[in-house]
């Protein structure tokens, strides 16, 4: 790609990657990690960053070596032939998928609550209204979203500043490490901001420097903000009894819903209420627009204003389906979305790409991460092990410990 210093700009591109992680797997985090305790879930926090900014910037390498706009399934079909195109575009299409049901099943809750109604009411609700917005088109999603995000910024603020009072030092002391890896597939999605390079790219007219800082200052902005909202999480909400965390893990309940539960402070519950909505309508609305222009790319359908309404149902009525059938799916669609599709996407794949494109195609770019092929083989092993652990709690192989009770 060209170098072009009047496109975008770094704060520009440090907003986008922050967008693009921060959603509804922020909602599941603090239970999920809480559980182990506020100690051990920030040495996971902190290694889960290392390994998703690893392999992010390896897509930035990756993404350098084309003078063209590129994707993601471009990448694999170039470095590692037909069969990577063919794996990551299915790979993609179940990612899509488990991420629409996780933001289906956490809406019905959220809207059954606002308007009175079962959670099944509240689901199909949601993605009727909502679901229309997408058939619209990018302008009327693009326009929300900017809408959603400074509401969702806002109640984040507001449920911060209303909170912080109620933090319990004693409980950020507790400490249950062996229940860690809990978070660990959750953690990898809530760094999930791989499909965004090669749009950066083309936002920051292929500046690799300016793309390397975007990346790293977008993640740095996360993790800070992750923070701040585990200390106020894991400090307010106790451990055990019900709408802690024991109690949260075991019904499928999230952070915003348990601290609403927990305070019993009418304007607490309105902006966690506020907070969850707009985490997972905008990771709604985006991620569902993409999985349409994917599926639009994938069947070779021409572009319009509106989407294709044959592509829209495609795209969110089987979620749908299945958040109707199976109601308490949040954490185990995210666990399936970041343990499997992400962590060979964004962390085998990446690895594989780097591999083949510097030792077998010898692409002269810039190497963005150094180490050699021993740092490319840690990582590798890393995300492997993840993929190991996420696929044998699927087949019911608990390798650590998991709580039963509260």
């Amino acid at each position: 790609m060209t170098n072009d210093v009047r496109k975008g700009s770094v704060i520009g591109g440090i907003l986008l990657i922050t967008g693009s992680c921060i959603g509804a797997g922020m909602l599941a985090l603090p239970i999920l990690s809480g559980i182990a305790g506020f100690v051990p879930s920030m040495i996971l926090f902190f290694l889960a960053g290392l390994f998703m900014t690893s392999t992010g910037l390896m897509l930035v390498e990756a993404t350098s070596w084309f003078k063209r706009p590129v994707n993601i399934i471009s990448l694999l079909e170039y470095t590692l032939g037909p069969t990577g195109k063919v794996l990551g575009w299915f790979l993609y299409l179940f990612l899509f998928y488990a991420l629409i049901v996780a933001y289906i099943s956490g809406s019905g809750n959220h809207v059954g609550v606002v308007l009175h109604v079962p959670d099944w009411i509240g689901s199909l609700f949601f993605v009727g209204l909502f679901g229309w917005m997408v058939y619209l088109g990018t302008r009327p999603v693009d326009f929300m979203n900017r809408f959603l995000m400074i509401g969702k910024i806002g109640a984040y603020l507001c449920l911060m500043l209303l909170t912080v009072q109620y933090i319990r030092p004693d409980m950020l002391e507790y400490s249950k490490p062996e229940y860690a890896f809990l978070a660990l597939p959750v953690l990898v999605i809530s760094f999930g901001f791989h499909n965004m390079v090669p749009s950066l790219f083309f936002y920051l007219g292929g500046d690799i420097k300016r793309v390397k800082q975007s990346v790293l200052g977008g993640v740095l902005f996360v993790f800070i903000i992750y923070i701040i909202w585990q200390v106020v999480a894991i400090g307010v909400l106790p451990v055990y009894g019900k709408h802690g965390l024991l109690y949260s893990y075991i019904h499928d309940e999230d952070a915003a819903q348990a601290i609403k539960m927990t305070i019993s402070q009418s304007a607490v519950g309105l902006f966690a209420q506020l907070l969850a909505f707009f985490a997972i309508l905008t990771s709604f609305l985006t991620q569902s627009l993409s999985l349409v222009h994917f599926l639009r790319d994938g069947f070779k359908i021409e572009a319009k204003e509106r989407e294709n309404i044959g592509l829209c149902v495609a795209a969110l009525v089987p979620p749908l389906c299945f958040s109707l059938l199976y109601p308490q799916l949040f954490f185990k669609a995210l666990n399936f979305a970041g343990g499997i599709c992400a962590v060979i996407l964004f962390g085998i794949f990446p690895v594989l790409m780097i591999w083949r494109g510097r030792y077998v195609l010898n692409e002269p770019g810039t190497q963005i991460l150094k180490g050699g092929k021993l740092f490319l083989s840690f990582i590798f092993v890393v995300a492997s092990l993840i993929l190991f652990y996420q696929a044998s709690v699927m087949m019911g192989f608990h390798l650590f410990p998991r709580p039963t009770t509260y």
